[in-house]
């Protein structure tokens, strides 16, 4: 009777079961907690100047308005670059910097995972490696290379610095080696190229992963402002994210300043948000299956 009873009880139910009633409890006041700086900077981009300098601070705006949109809109018109320019700027090196950053990162975790080639060990703990080194560690060994190779001032500056994530590769490699070796055995038997064998078997396999390191790629290019200011001279090949900073720095602490740094800073964090929302069940996925491994 007792283990008739235990066998009819589902662990997660599919719906909502008084059980869970403990877990939603604990959760719910732990989202909300997580939300609150989302929140907040919406509310603080719509508030007028005398909340922004409001004492105490208030989290939630009384009384909302546009002024601030308003005010960036004027000043950007009246720059001697168009926004459109900045805009279209930063589309284009996110999109071909996102595109090659997924393709290089995936193709080498391919290879370190499934080919078999000498000092691939070596390749693997060479990117291990690369990972206790942060950006600003490499900033002068990365100008150097990237000054000697004439990228200057052109786009690939943007795009070169960013296009190889150790992180990423590492991620991706670790979905790839639970591919089974004789699911790839039987495509060669089959006639299949390596890049088929990548495109058409492992590439599906790995789309979380693939999801989840596009959101990291779209988040260091789209928000990037230090390859504007290291290795672009020319003002009409820079980034928006370069120009909302400098903006904002131009008007120093005025109330103006203020109110454009709370605009601009919700007109750059939207496009991660939609991003984030559009794929966040591929990074469940992918956190899951970290966790397992």
């Amino acid at each position: 009777m007792a283990a008739n009873s235990f066998q009819g009880t589902k662990i997660n139910p599919t719906r909502f079961h008084k059980s869970q009633v403990p877990f939603y409890t604990f959760l719910v006041p732990f989202s909300l907690l997580m939300l609150l700086p989302i929140i907040f900077i919406v509310n603080h981009a719509f508030k007028p100047q005398s909340e922004l300098f409001a004492y105490p601070p208030k989290f939630f705006v009384r009384r909302p308005t546009f002024d601030n949109f308003v005010e960036l809109a004027r000043i950007t018109s009246a720059s001697g670059v168009p926004f459109s320019r900045y805009l279209v700027n930063s589309l284009l090196v996110t999109i071909i910097g996102v595109t090659l950053a997924i393709l290089i990162t995936a193709l080498s975790a391919y290879g370190l995972s499934k080919l078999k080639f000498k000092g691939k060990k070596f390749l693997f703990e060479l990117n291990t490696l690369a990972l206790m080194f942060v950006p600003i560690a490499v900033q002068i060994p990365r100008y150097l290379i990237i000054a000697q190779s004439g990228l200057i001032d052109s786009y690939m500056a943007h795009i070169l610095p960013v296009i190889v994530m150790p992180v990423a590769m590492f991620l991706i490699k670790q979905f790839i080696d639970q591919t089974p070796n004789e699911l790839i055995e039987s495509a060669k038997i089959d006639g299949a190229s390596e890049m088929e064998i990548f495109f058409k078997i492992i590439m599906p396999i790995i789309a979380p992963a693939i999801a989840t390191v596009g959101i990291l790629a779209f988040q260091a290019i789209w928000n990037d402002v230090s390859t504007s200011v290291l290795y672009i001279n020319d003002e009409s090949k820079r980034t928006l994210a370069f120009y909302m900073m400098s903006l904002t720095s131009a008007q120093g602490n005025t109330v103006a300043g203020q109110g454009l740094a709370a605009a601009g800073g919700l007109l750059m964090f939207i496009p991660n948000l939609i991003l984030f929302i559009v794929l966040q069940s591929k990074v469940m996925n992918t956190m899951a299956h970290s966790g397992i491994k």
